[in-house]
């Protein structure tokens, strides 16, 4: 058996999986501890090092060192490196959703294009569905000569109810990183305000776009003439009464900085995309003489538009360069959804998501997924597990579509200003987190000798924002080797 094992462990070495450092166990290997110049680091924070959780290792080869790397931690929007990861090596890279307008069998456009009975929405979870998609598939409805339709039935069969109150997590229900996941959910459910400058007045005009009914504007945005200091610093309160939505707007805002938008939840899911459904037909010459409400999609129901997402390596490189946590929730249902698991629950979907990394070796021990997106106080990872994880997907198949969703060091997404010098900026692909006493940071540095790095840092505590100096010392000292 041990001669077995042998002649196992020195094939892999031969084919670059393990070095012979990695014969031995990765965790006896590991020193414990920091080095010396990343403990110097650590102390400038004032830290505990109770709080932290750290693991370096060489990509097919040992681990560097370890702190506390079985404690699980929450490690915010860290987290979705996990629920991409399991899509992706799940679903695959081309996978697309699809969202299709259909009628009956049995339907009829007469000479005046109307439609005999309801027209059918069936909506597949697409995360990244927007608003102009949706004008598309409309205008696609009317050059196949519809004009007048009577309901709009919308099944959204393919998760179970997911619906969440955007206020629950900190109390910000306006804010788009808070959106509830939805089988149709278009541009996040998320209204977009405009503010136009008009120069000879010294004035902001402000208008919603798409022009949806129900929706107000008040208050005022100062004019300024000072340069652009970046994105305007803009305050909305927001009111609901009797079926209108009223966003009371102030602040600042230079005129030298242009046209600027900012985007607000103010409707379910399911009221937003009931809404922009009606204005959008009109607003492609369309008339609606029904409502639209909830139902399924008949058998034998002909498609008459369709519209296919780009595919999934494409949208997971919007999720973790970006951090958004909405299209995260989203496929982590539409991972449950074609695991069979129909309709897809969150509860049912992280079973397929946990069920995916164990059948690759991952047992994940610690891991509470919660929504898969990172914005949970329930959420909790160890660095140990964080670390397996991330080295099995870098000799997986699908890792250069991984990696490369992963942010560019001082290039994009959410590391775009992060050690933007020379020596440091695009050596490393890194997703990173941050909510209330919670920061970290997890991926790939690569060193000056060419070896590739993987790095996990976590750190819960009260003041774990002052951890960010730490953080950039640890890819920085990475990034010399």
């Amino acid at each position: 058996m041990i001669a077995k094992q042998s002649r196992k462990l020195a094939d892999w070495a031969r084919h670059g999986l393990i070095t012979l450092m990695c014969i031995m166990p990765l965790a006896a290997q590991a020193q414990s501890g920091l080095p010396a110049e990343l403990a110097s680091a650590w102390a400038k924070t004032k830290l505990p090092e109770s709080s932290l959780s750290v693991v370096v290792q060489e990509v097919g080869g040992p681990r560097l060192f370890q702190v506390s790397p079985e404690i699980p931690r929450n490690p915010a929007s860290v987290m979705k490196l996990v629920t991409t990861y399991a899509a992706i090596s799940r679903l695959g890279p081309n996978y697309v959703w699809n969202t299709d307008f259909m009628i009956g069998s049995d339907a009829r456009i007469n000479d005046q294009g109307v439609l005999s009975g309801p027209l059918y929405l069936r909506a597949g979870g697409d995360p990244v569905l927007m608003v102009q998609d949706l004008w598309r598939l409309m205008r696609d409805m009317r050059l196949r000569g519809i004009r007048e339709i009577s309901d709009v039935v919308i099944d959204r069969s393919i998760f179970g109810d997911v619906a969440i109150d955007p206020a629950r997590f900190d109390g910000a229900g306006d804010r788009p990183y808070n959106a509830s996941p939805d089988a149709f959910m278009v541009g996040f459910g998320a209204i977009r305000l405009v503010f136009m400058p008009d120069p000879a007045r010294r004035l902001w005009k402000a208008f919603v776009d798409p022009a949806i009914p129900g929706i107000e504007i008040d208050g005022n945005v100062e004019w300024t003439d000072s340069k652009c200091p970046g994105s305007p610093a803009i305050s909305t309160d927001s009111t609901f009464v009797d079926g209108i939505i009223r966003f009371r707007v102030s602040g600042k805002a230079a005129g030298s900085c242009g046209e600027f938008d900012i985007f607000r939840l103010g409707f379910s899911q399911q009221e937003y995309a009931a809404r922009l459904l009606k204005s959008m037909w009109e607003e492609v010459g369309g008339k609606m003489t029904g409502q639209v409400r909830s139902g399924l999609v008949p058998a034998g129901a002909i498609p008459v538009a369709s519209h296919q997402s780009p595919p999934l390596s494409e949208v997971i490189r919007l999720i973790n360069k970006r951090s958004n946590n909405v299209m995260t929730r989203v496929l982590l249902l539409t991972l449950g959804a074609e695991a069979g698991r129909r309709p897809a629950t969150v509860q049912s979907s992280v079973e397929v998501a946990t069920g995916v990394l164990a059948r690759q070796g991952l047992d994940m021990k610690g891991l509470v997924l919660d929504n898969g997106s990172g914005l949970s106080r329930e959420g909790v990872v160890s660095a140990d597990s964080m670390a397996k994880m991330l080295h099995t997907a870098w000799m997986s198949p699908v890792m250069p579509e991984y990696v490369s969703s992963l942010a560019i060091l001082g290039m994009d997404g959410t590391a775009r200003n992060r050690l933007r010098d020379p020596s440091t900026q695009s050596q490393a692909h890194v997703k990173t987190g941050a909510l209330r006493d919670v920061r970290s940071i997890a991926g790939y540095v690569w060193g000056a000798s060419g070896k590739r790095y993987i790095v996990v840092s976590m750190v819960n505590h009260e003041r774990a924002h002052d951890a960010r100096a730490f953080e950039n010392a640890l890819i920085t000292w990475l990034t010399t080797k």
